[in-house]
Parts: C-alpha cells; sequence; structure tokens
C-alpha cells in the first residue's frame, strides 16, 4: 500500500511540472505509436513509386470542405489530375503487415484509392511515404533506448553493488576498469565496436549489435555512482544489523541495499535514453547502424548529406524533427522525475 502511495505522490509532483507532464504523454504517444505503426502508417516502409520522387507533403492539403463550403469526407486531389478528388477512407486493407510481429493482416487506419499517394510529410528519392518511414523507424529507434538502458542498468547495479559493499581489491579492479572505458571517448569507441563486426549483416543481428555495444558504453557511469551510494549505505545501523542477525551478503544487498538506489536509478535511466537514441541514430546515419531498405530515424537522414536535396527537398529533415522532440521529452520527463524523487521537496 505504501508503494503505491508512493506513486501517487509522484505521479501528483509531476503533474504539478507542466513540462514534465507534457513529455510524459509525449513520451507515451510515441510509444503507442512503436506498437501500431504498421497500422497507423498507410504504407509498408518499403513501398516504392519511383515517378512521386521527392514528392511534397500534403499534411496540409487534407480537404474537408467542398467549393460551395459543406462539410465533407476528408480528400485530397489527384497529383496529375487535380480536378479528380480521392476521399481518405478508413480502417481499409491495404499492403500486408504482422501486427505486434505475429498478427497477419492489411488493415491501416486510413488509405487513399490508387492511383492517388497520400504522403502526409512528403516522399523521399524513391517516392516512399516519409510518414510510413517515420513510424516504422520508431520501432527502431525508440526500442534501442529501452532494451539498451535495461541491460545498462543491470550490469551497472551488480557491477556497482559488488564493488561498493565489498570493496578492497574487488572494488579496485572493477573501477580501474570502468575508468578505462570511460576514457575512451564513447563516440569513436561506439564506432570502433560496431567496425568489429561486418556490415553485411541482417538488420535484426545489426540491431542486436547496436543495443549491446550502447550498453556495453553506457554502463559504467552508473555504475560509479551506484557504487559511491553503496559504499554509504553499507555502514547504515540497519545493515550492520542485518549481518549480526545473519543475513547473507547477497540477501542484504537486494533487500536492503539496492532499494535504496532506485530513485536514483529511475531518474538516471531516463536521462539516458536519450543517449542511446542519439547513438543508434549516429550509427544509422554513418551507414553502420541499420541499413536499407528497414528505415530507422538515422538513416533516413542520410540523404539530407546532400546539399542539394537538402536545400531543395527540407522535408526529408522530417525524422529529425522526431529525434528533437523525443530527446527534449526524455530530458524534461528526468528533469521531473528528480524533483519528484527528491526527498527533500
Amino acid at each position: 500500500a505504501s508503494e503505491y502511495y508512493n506513486m501517487k505522490e509522484i505521479l501528483k509532483k509531476i503533474r504539478k511540472n507542466h513540462c514534465a507532464f507534457a513529455s510524459l504523454i509525449v513520451i507515451a504517444l510515441l510509444y503507442f505509436i512503436v506498437l501500431f505503426a504498421p497500422f497507423l502508417a498507410p504504407y509498408s516502409y518499403d513501398n516504392q513509386a519511383r515517378e512521386y520522387g521527392f514528392y511534397p507533403p500534403q499534411l496540409l492539403k487534407i480537404h474537408v470542405l467542398t467549393e460551395q463550403g459543406t462539410l465533407t469526407r476528408p480528400f485530397i486531389y489527384g497529383i496529375h489530375d487535380t480536378s479528380k478528388k480521392y476521399p481518405l477512407h478508413f480502417f481499409e486493407r491495404g499492403d500486408p503487415y504482422l501486427l505486434f510481429g505475429f498478427i497477419p493482416t492489411s488493415i491501416h487506419l486510413f488509405l487513399v484509392d490508387v492511383p492517388a499517394r497520400l504522403y502526409l510529410f512528403g516522399s523521399d528519392q524513391f517516392g516512399r511515404d516519409i510518414f510510413s518511414r517515420i513510424l516504422y523507424g520508431s520501432q527502431i529507434s525508440l526500442t534501442v533506448g529501452l532494451v539498451g538502458i535495461f541491460i545498462s542498468i543491470i550490469l551497472a547495479m551488480i557491477i556497482g553493488s559488488i564493488s561498493g559493499f565489498f570493496g578492497g581489491n574487488i572494488d579496485f579492479f572493477t573501477m580501474r576498469i570502468i575508468e578505462i572505458i570511460i576514457a575512451i571517448p564513447s563516440f569513436y569507441l561506439l564506432i570502433a565496436l560496431r567496425g568489429v563486426f561486418p556490415l553485411t549483416l541482417s538488420s535484426i543481428t545489426v540491431y542486436c549489435i547496436t543495443v549491446i555495444v550502447l550498453s556495453f558504453i553506457g554502463w559504467t557511469n552508473m555504475a560509479r555512482v551506484i557504487r559511491g551510494l553503496v559504499l554509504s549505505i553499507r555502514t547504515r545501523d540497519y545493515i550492520i544489523a542485518a549481518r549480526v542477525l545473519g543475513m547473507s551478503n547477497c540477501d542484504i544487498i537486494m533487500k536492503h541495499i539496492l532499494p535504496n538506489t532506485y530513485s536514483y536509478i529511475i531518474v538516471a535511466a531516463t536521462l539516458s535514453i536519450p543517449y542511446y537514441i542519439l547513438g543508434e541514430v549516429s550509427l544509422s546515419f554513418l551507414g553502420l547502424g541499420i541499413s536499407e531498405p528497414e528505415p530507422s530515424w538515422g538513416n533516413m537522414l542520410t540523404v539530407a548529406q546532400n546539399i542539394r536535396y537538402l536545400s531543395s527537398y527540407p522535408w526529408i529533415l522530417a525524422p529529425g524533427f522526431f529525434i528533437f522532440i523525443t530527446i527534449l521529452a526524455f530530458n524534461f520527463l528526468g528533469d521531473g522525475l528528480r524533483d519528484a524523487l527528491d526527498p527533500r521537496e
């Protein structure tokens, strides 16, 4: 009951912080998109219409009024025949996909009839819908952060707590390893570790490698802080009493020490997720991460390396806007959680 009350208190404090609460809603919407991306996307990520390469966005060209000013079903005008109207159909069948990765279906939230194409955020050089590819790309770029931080937390908690609790040679050895990893510039270490593997691997393999590499780099700072917290906790009276009562070291760490680090871990994890997202984006942008035709927000931005494309077709930067919003939301939420979990508040 006390845990539920504490959670209600935390949510109450976050609601008072308007930036943090708005960020929480944005993050919830983003991960809703991750779950239902194929359903929300009108086309598959590899659906091409090369005759419509670099077609401008149609988001503001969806009409709901007729020429007479009466309300009607949303529609767009044809690309070639601008006098013809193509209404938006909801819950229609289109490109097949696997919902949640295992439910075969072809129902999409909205579509337009062929030969019309609906490009809410415009199209890329191959006539692929950027909006659809952003939704599919979120499944890569956003889940990397969650999976990566989960692995890092496990490593940091195990190594940091063992180092701080036992001290001595164990503490000396682990801290020197952490210092060596931290001393190497993380971005160059990231590229070097990814470069060890061939570039011809499948996207699933590359995804797993990317998560492992990011986790290998990202656990060190968290482990150092947890080690410091454990060093201060292990000398408290209730820890000494637990030892006198004959509790094992493992039980003391799991039941009495680590729970006192959870508030730090929650805040640190929230603030660290953007690092993992940017790590995947950077690798994919440089051609070392997820490769075409599978989309990620990073490899979608590679086309922006061409200055002519960037100046003539600025809508290709749309994935960058989602990266910006995501990073901002996680940072605002992390700051809000830090204030909510502060015992002095």
